[in-house]
């Protein structure tokens, strides 16, 4: 089996954002990034089924300018059999549409049985490149993944809705999964196992291109929220506390 997983960097949001001298983007120079979340639960996901069943996990991930190398290093560590980085023009914030055009072209030619990803990413919490990728290489696609099953040539998976509902489906290799949770807490790697990883593992470079892949938009400012003057606590009888809303409500002109 041959399993594909396709991570990104976002910023670290314990860090105070800033935003560029355009106010449109973020100023990244000095900017904390970290794997995103989700494609962590992707890559565990991963290789908890190469711990079971046996499977070659390649990770990708663009060259973004943000020190991907330690991503890779980190996924190798962990497991992952080979790590590939998608050089192009990727500095900055690259939109959904962009990123799965540049990850196919590369992916298209590993012949994966699975490729997945994390569900969203906190950087645009969009949840389309599982959905973009899948379009873009030809196959069916399943999202907000919570557990994995493969048997052969189809996998079981289950994909969680609202209200606690999940729904349980049965589809034929290969597949793009976006990965909402892996069945175990995705695993740590100490600092020492990674820097062995960095003098035993090859970083394989790929370019990748997103020529025409626009998202349909296009940012032309960002702010910080305004700081209104405060939240009115209402007390007194439920009444008075329902005047008082009507009050505020038609103030609004609402």
């Amino acid at each position: 089996m041959n399993i594909v997983v396709a991570i990104k960097q976002v910023p670290d949001l314990v860090e105070e954002l800033e935003l560029n001298d355009s106010g449109t983007d973020l100023d990244r120079e000095w900017l904390k990034f970290k794997v995103n979340e989700f494609d962590e639960h992707a890559l565990e996901a991963a290789l908890l089924l190469k711990d079971a069943q046996g499977a070659q996990v390649t990770v990708v991930a663009l060259d973004n300018g943000l020190d991907i190398d330690k991503a890779l290093y980190a996924a190798a560590a962990k497991g992952a059999d080979r790590v590939v980085k998608v050089t192009g023009e990727f500095e900055g914030y690259v939109s959904s549409h962009a990123a799965a055009k540049a990850l196919a072209g590369v992916i298209s030619g590993m012949s994966p049985d699975l490729v997945l990803t994390g569900v969203q990413a906190v950087d645009d919490l969009d949840g389309q490149l599982a959905v973009l990728l899948a379009h873009e290489l030809g196959m069916p696609h399943i999202t907000v993944v919570t557990d994995i099953e493969v048997n052969g040539s189809t996998a079981t998976v289950q994909k969680e809705y609202g209200g606690g509902m999940v729904g349980e489906f049965e589809v034929q290799l290969p597949v793009t999964l976006g990965i909402q949770a892996a069945a175990e807490t995705p695993r740590y790697v100490p600092v020492a196992k990674v820097r062995r990883a960095m003098k035993s593992t090859d970083i394989e470079e790929i370019s990748g291109d997103a020529a025409g892949a626009g998202a349909g938009f296009e940012v032309t400012k960002m702010f910080k929220p305004e700081t209104g003057q405060g939240a009115e606590m209402l007390s007194g009888s439920a009444d008075d506390v329902a005047a008082r809303i009507v009050e505020i409500i038609k103030s609004k002109g609402v």
